[in-house]
């Protein structure tokens, strides 16, 4: 069973930089793809971005194209998102999320994916 534990949300001014994790267990995640999607009050899961565990290719929602990476050490089973040039339109319950990767799939489509962390929450002030 997979479980996926996110941490290091928390509120950070305009400008600023935050890492969020997201620990993984309960298989191995080589064939999978891990993803992170953000969700304010109201409104979808919007996809934030995504990476392939086995050859690291990384994508990315426009909205945060040159400001967030994702990254994975493959040691400690964990996903990074590193957030930097905040903005208030960043404040959202950021989530990840993980699927079987196969070719082709759309990987910005929260419905595909299985596994869900219980989210933890970016506060950006403006």
């Amino acid at each position: 069973q997979v479980q996926l534990v996110e941490s290091g949300g928390g509120l950070v001014q305009a400008g600023g930089s935050l890492r969020l994790s997201c620990a993984a267990s309960g298989r191995t995640f080589s064939s999978y793809i891990m993803a992170w999607f953000r969700q304010t009050p109201g409104k979808e899961r919007q996809f934030v971005g995504s990476i392939i565990w086995k050859d690291r290719t990384a994508y990315y929602a426009d909205s945060v194209k040159g400001r967030f990476t994702i990254s994975r050490d493959n040691a400690k089973n964990t996903v990074y998102l590193q957030m930097n040039s905040l903005k208030p339109e960043d404040t959202a319950v950021y989530y990840c999320a993980a699927k079987f990767y196969r070719r082709g799939d759309y990987y910005y489509d929260p419905t595909s994916y299985a596994d869900w962390g219980q989210g933890t929450q970016v506060t950006v002030s403006s």
